[in-house]
Protein backbone atom coordinates (compact mmCIF):
# COMPACT_ATOMS: atom_id res chain seq x y z
CA UNK A 1 0.00 0.00 0.00
CA UNK A 2 1.43 3.41 -0.94
CA UNK A 3 0.19 6.18 1.81
CA UNK A 4 0.30 9.84 1.09
CA UNK A 5 0.95 11.70 4.13
CA UNK A 6 1.29 15.66 4.81
CA UNK A 7 0.23 18.80 6.81
CA UNK A 8 0.04 22.38 6.60
CA UNK A 9 0.46 24.52 9.78
CA UNK A 10 0.16 28.29 9.35
CA UNK A 11 0.74 30.82 11.71
CA UNK A 12 0.99 34.69 12.59
CA UNK A 13 3.60 36.06 14.26
CA UNK A 14 3.62 39.57 16.16
CA UNK A 15 7.62 39.53 15.80
CA UNK A 16 10.41 37.46 14.36
CA UNK A 17 10.16 34.09 16.19
CA UNK A 18 12.32 30.49 16.98
CA UNK A 19 10.70 27.75 16.14
CA UNK A 20 11.34 24.05 16.21
CA UNK A 21 9.62 21.47 13.96
CA UNK A 22 9.12 17.82 14.49
CA UNK A 23 7.54 16.96 11.69
CA UNK A 24 8.90 14.90 9.52
CA UNK A 25 8.42 10.66 9.60
CA UNK A 26 10.91 8.52 12.52
CA UNK A 27 13.72 7.22 10.81
CA UNK A 28 12.79 3.65 11.89
CA UNK A 29 10.68 4.41 9.18
CA UNK A 30 13.31 5.82 6.25
CA UNK A 31 13.38 2.25 4.48
CA UNK A 32 9.61 3.12 3.19
CA UNK A 33 10.39 6.03 2.25
CA UNK A 34 9.14 6.85 -1.90
CA UNK A 35 8.59 10.53 -1.90
CA UNK A 36 10.92 12.10 0.91
CA UNK A 37 8.75 14.44 3.35
CA UNK A 38 10.58 17.19 3.40
CA UNK A 39 9.73 20.75 5.62
CA UNK A 40 9.03 23.44 3.68
CA UNK A 41 8.39 27.01 5.08
CA UNK A 42 6.45 30.26 3.38
CA UNK A 43 8.62 32.27 3.02
CA UNK A 44 11.60 30.62 2.60
CA UNK A 45 13.81 30.67 5.55
CA UNK A 46 17.06 29.05 6.50
CA UNK A 47 16.45 25.40 8.69
CA UNK A 48 19.16 23.69 10.68
CA UNK A 49 18.05 20.05 11.64
CA UNK A 50 19.30 17.79 14.16
CA UNK A 51 18.38 14.34 16.49
CA UNK A 52 16.98 14.91 20.16
CA UNK A 53 17.59 12.67 22.81
CA UNK A 54 15.17 10.43 22.01
CA UNK A 55 16.50 10.24 18.28
CA UNK A 56 13.57 12.28 16.71
CA UNK A 57 14.43 14.39 13.75
CA UNK A 58 14.13 18.19 15.02
CA UNK A 59 14.35 21.31 12.68
CA UNK A 60 14.91 24.61 14.06
CA UNK A 61 14.13 27.79 12.53
CA UNK A 62 13.31 31.77 12.78
CA UNK A 63 10.52 32.70 12.03
CA UNK A 64 9.51 36.07 10.41
CA UNK A 65 6.88 38.51 11.31
CA UNK A 66 3.72 37.87 9.72
CA UNK A 67 2.38 35.16 7.91
CA UNK A 68 4.44 31.54 7.69
CA UNK A 69 3.45 28.14 6.87
CA UNK A 70 4.92 25.22 7.36
CA UNK A 71 4.54 22.07 5.43
CA UNK A 72 5.01 19.05 4.44
CA UNK A 73 4.15 15.79 2.30
CA UNK A 74 5.37 12.41 1.12
CA UNK A 75 4.69 9.03 0.16
CA UNK A 76 5.42 6.06 2.24
CA UNK A 77 5.11 2.19 1.45
CA UNK A 78 2.98 0.29 4.15
CA UNK A 79 2.45 -3.47 4.38
CA UNK A 80 -1.52 -2.17 4.61
CA UNK A 81 -1.32 -4.94 7.91
CA UNK A 82 -3.06 -3.85 11.04
CA UNK A 83 -0.16 -3.12 13.91
CA UNK A 84 1.34 -6.54 14.54
CA UNK A 85 -0.41 -8.85 17.71
CA UNK A 86 1.15 -11.23 20.09
CA UNK A 87 -1.08 -12.15 22.97
CA UNK A 88 0.99 -14.70 24.77
CA UNK A 89 4.15 -11.81 24.68
CA UNK A 90 5.44 -12.28 28.63
CA UNK A 91 6.22 -9.09 31.20
CA UNK A 92 10.01 -8.89 32.27
CA UNK A 93 11.02 -8.91 35.49
CA UNK A 94 12.02 -4.93 36.42
CA UNK A 95 15.96 -6.66 36.98
CA UNK A 96 15.96 -8.28 33.58
CA UNK A 97 14.47 -5.37 31.57
CA UNK A 98 17.42 -3.57 29.22
CA UNK A 99 19.01 -0.24 30.91
CA UNK A 100 17.46 1.80 27.82
CA UNK A 101 13.82 0.88 28.94
CA UNK A 102 13.82 1.75 32.26
CA UNK A 103 13.85 5.70 31.76
CA UNK A 104 9.92 4.68 30.81
CA UNK A 105 9.17 3.29 33.71
CA UNK A 106 9.88 6.46 35.48
CA UNK A 107 7.06 9.47 36.28
CA UNK A 108 6.90 12.28 33.85
CA UNK A 109 5.57 15.29 33.39
CA UNK A 110 2.33 14.43 32.18
CA UNK A 111 2.56 10.71 33.52
CA UNK A 112 2.41 11.37 37.36
CA UNK A 113 2.80 7.70 38.69
CA UNK A 114 3.21 8.83 41.98
CA UNK A 115 -0.56 9.59 42.12
CA UNK A 116 -1.77 6.49 40.45
CA UNK A 117 0.06 3.71 41.54
CA UNK A 118 -2.11 2.81 43.93
CA UNK A 119 -5.05 3.11 42.01
CA UNK A 120 -3.35 0.76 38.71
CA UNK A 121 -2.30 -2.03 41.79
CA UNK A 122 -6.30 -1.78 42.96
CA UNK A 123 -7.19 -2.07 39.26
CA UNK A 124 -4.91 -4.38 37.52
CA UNK A 125 -3.47 -6.21 39.95
CA UNK A 126 -5.77 -9.43 38.99
CA UNK A 127 -4.65 -9.26 35.09
CA UNK A 128 -2.20 -12.00 33.74
CA UNK A 129 1.08 -10.02 33.26
CA UNK A 130 2.19 -9.69 29.69
CA UNK A 131 -0.20 -8.56 26.84
CA UNK A 132 -3.33 -9.28 28.47
CA UNK A 133 -2.85 -6.81 31.32
CA UNK A 134 -1.71 -4.15 28.97
CA UNK A 135 -5.07 -5.12 26.93
CA UNK A 136 -6.85 -4.13 29.85
CA UNK A 137 -5.43 -1.46 31.07
CA UNK A 138 -5.95 -0.27 28.20
CA UNK A 139 -9.39 -1.34 28.03
CA UNK A 140 -10.28 0.74 30.88
CA UNK A 141 -8.72 3.64 29.11
CA UNK A 142 -10.97 3.25 26.66
CA UNK A 143 -14.26 2.83 28.41
CA UNK A 144 -13.42 5.53 31.08
CA UNK A 145 -12.33 8.44 29.27
CA UNK A 146 -14.49 10.24 27.09
CA UNK A 147 -13.25 11.50 23.77
CA UNK A 148 -13.90 15.20 23.63
CA UNK A 149 -12.31 17.47 20.80
CA UNK A 150 -13.44 20.77 22.14
CA UNK A 151 -12.31 19.68 25.32
CA UNK A 152 -8.72 19.64 24.68
CA UNK A 153 -6.29 21.26 27.46
CA UNK A 154 -2.54 21.04 27.18
CA UNK A 155 -1.85 21.15 30.54
CA UNK A 156 -3.84 17.93 31.60
CA UNK A 157 -2.15 15.02 33.35
CA UNK A 158 -3.12 11.37 33.14
CA UNK A 159 -4.15 11.64 36.87
CA UNK A 160 -6.63 15.08 36.15
CA UNK A 161 -7.94 12.77 32.93
CA UNK A 162 -8.93 10.03 34.87
CA UNK A 163 -10.85 12.74 37.32
CA UNK A 164 -12.35 14.44 34.67
CA UNK A 165 -13.00 11.65 32.24
CA UNK A 166 -12.53 13.24 29.07
CA UNK A 167 -9.79 14.27 26.83
CA UNK A 168 -8.20 13.63 23.68
CA UNK A 169 -5.72 11.04 22.19
CA UNK A 170 -2.49 12.50 24.13
CA UNK A 171 -4.64 12.34 27.09
CA UNK A 172 -5.60 8.58 26.29
CA UNK A 173 -2.17 7.39 25.92
CA UNK A 174 -1.26 9.36 29.08
CA UNK A 175 -3.38 7.48 31.29
CA UNK A 176 -2.27 3.87 29.41
CA UNK A 177 1.14 5.13 29.89
CA UNK A 178 0.47 5.91 33.31
CA UNK A 179 -1.26 2.63 34.38
CA UNK A 180 1.92 0.64 32.61
CA UNK A 181 4.47 2.01 34.29
CA UNK A 182 2.48 1.52 37.59
CA UNK A 183 2.62 -1.91 37.09
CA UNK A 184 6.18 -1.84 35.69
CA UNK A 185 6.07 -2.38 32.31
CA UNK A 186 8.06 0.39 30.04
CA UNK A 187 5.67 2.33 28.32
CA UNK A 188 6.66 5.90 25.84
CA UNK A 189 4.66 8.32 24.14
CA UNK A 190 4.05 8.53 20.29
CA UNK A 191 3.01 10.68 18.22
CA UNK A 192 2.52 10.18 13.88
CA UNK A 193 0.15 10.28 11.21
CA UNK A 194 -2.97 7.58 11.26
CA UNK A 195 -5.14 6.93 7.94
CA UNK A 196 -8.74 5.98 8.32
CA UNK A 197 -8.52 3.21 6.01
CA UNK A 198 -10.32 0.56 6.14
CA UNK A 199 -12.39 2.62 8.94
CA UNK A 200 -16.35 3.03 8.45
CA UNK A 201 -17.30 6.73 7.21
CA UNK A 202 -17.88 9.26 7.79
CA UNK A 203 -13.99 10.12 8.37
CA UNK A 204 -13.26 12.35 11.23
CA UNK A 205 -11.24 16.01 9.93
CA UNK A 206 -7.26 14.65 9.59
CA UNK A 207 -5.06 15.15 12.58
CA UNK A 208 -2.29 13.81 14.30
CA UNK A 209 -2.72 11.03 16.44
CA UNK A 210 -1.28 9.65 19.59
CA UNK A 211 -0.41 6.16 21.01
CA UNK A 212 1.78 4.24 23.23
CA UNK A 213 4.41 1.67 22.84
CA UNK A 214 5.29 -1.15 25.21
CA UNK A 215 8.06 -3.45 26.31
CA UNK A 216 6.62 -7.11 26.34
CA UNK A 217 8.95 -9.89 25.28
CA UNK A 218 12.31 -7.94 24.35
CA UNK A 219 10.53 -5.59 22.03
CA UNK A 220 8.31 -2.38 21.91
CA UNK A 221 4.32 -3.15 20.91
CA UNK A 222 2.00 -1.10 19.59
CA UNK A 223 -0.95 -0.40 21.95
CA UNK A 224 -3.93 2.65 21.10
CA UNK A 225 -5.99 3.24 23.84
CA UNK A 226 -7.84 5.80 22.21
CA UNK A 227 -9.00 3.61 19.19
CA UNK A 228 -8.68 0.67 21.30
CA UNK A 229 -8.54 -1.46 17.47
CA UNK A 230 -5.33 -2.26 15.89
CA UNK A 231 -5.26 0.30 12.78
CA UNK A 232 -4.19 0.33 9.50
CA UNK A 233 -1.05 3.13 8.21
CA UNK A 234 0.03 4.28 11.32
CA UNK A 235 3.28 6.08 10.71
CA UNK A 236 5.68 7.44 13.52
CA UNK A 237 7.09 10.58 13.59
CA UNK A 238 8.53 11.05 17.54
CA UNK A 239 8.55 9.09 20.47
CA UNK A 240 9.43 10.71 24.26
CA UNK A 241 8.71 9.94 28.05
CA UNK A 242 5.32 11.75 26.92
CA UNK A 243 3.90 14.62 25.16
CA UNK A 244 6.32 17.24 26.47
CA UNK A 245 9.21 15.30 25.04
CA UNK A 246 7.67 15.29 21.00
CA UNK A 247 5.78 18.75 20.47
CA UNK A 248 4.99 18.75 17.33
CA UNK A 249 5.96 22.63 16.90
CA UNK A 250 7.35 24.08 19.75
CA UNK A 251 7.63 28.41 19.26
CA UNK A 252 9.95 30.67 21.68
CA UNK A 253 7.05 33.41 21.61
CA UNK A 254 3.43 35.43 20.79
CA UNK A 255 1.85 33.57 17.77
CA UNK A 256 -1.62 32.69 16.24
CA UNK A 257 -2.60 29.20 14.44
CA UNK A 258 -4.66 30.64 11.56
CA UNK A 259 -4.73 27.35 9.96
CA UNK A 260 -4.12 23.29 10.10
CA UNK A 261 -4.35 20.65 7.60
CA UNK A 262 -3.33 17.18 8.29
CA UNK A 263 -3.66 13.94 5.88
CA UNK A 264 -3.20 10.34 5.90
CA UNK A 265 -4.38 8.69 2.84
CA UNK A 266 -4.39 6.04 0.31
CA UNK A 267 -2.28 6.51 -2.91
CA UNK A 268 -2.62 5.15 -5.99
CA UNK A 269 -0.37 2.99 -7.73
CA UNK A 270 3.05 4.39 -9.23
CA UNK A 271 2.31 5.40 -12.70
CA UNK A 272 -1.26 6.04 -12.17
CA UNK A 273 -3.05 8.57 -14.20
CA UNK A 274 -4.16 10.20 -11.14
CA UNK A 275 -0.94 10.56 -9.59
CA UNK A 276 0.48 12.06 -12.71
CA UNK A 277 -1.94 15.02 -12.85
CA UNK A 278 -1.33 15.43 -8.95
CA UNK A 279 2.70 16.44 -9.67
CA UNK A 280 2.23 18.16 -12.59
Amino acid sequence: MRVRIGCRLQYDFVQPTPLIAMLNVHYSRFGDLEQADYLVTSPSVSLESYRDGFGNWCTRMLAPAGEFTLSSSGIFRDTGQPDPTSPAAQQHNVEDLPFETLVFLLGSRYCDTDILSEEAWQLFEGTIPGWARVQAICDHVHQTIRFDYMKADATRTASQALSTRHGVCRDFAHLAITFCRCMNIPARYCTGYLSDIGEPEPHPAGDFAAWMEVFLDGRWWVFDPRNNTRRTARILIARGRDAADVPLTQTFGPNTLTGFQVWTEEAEPTGSLEEAEAFN
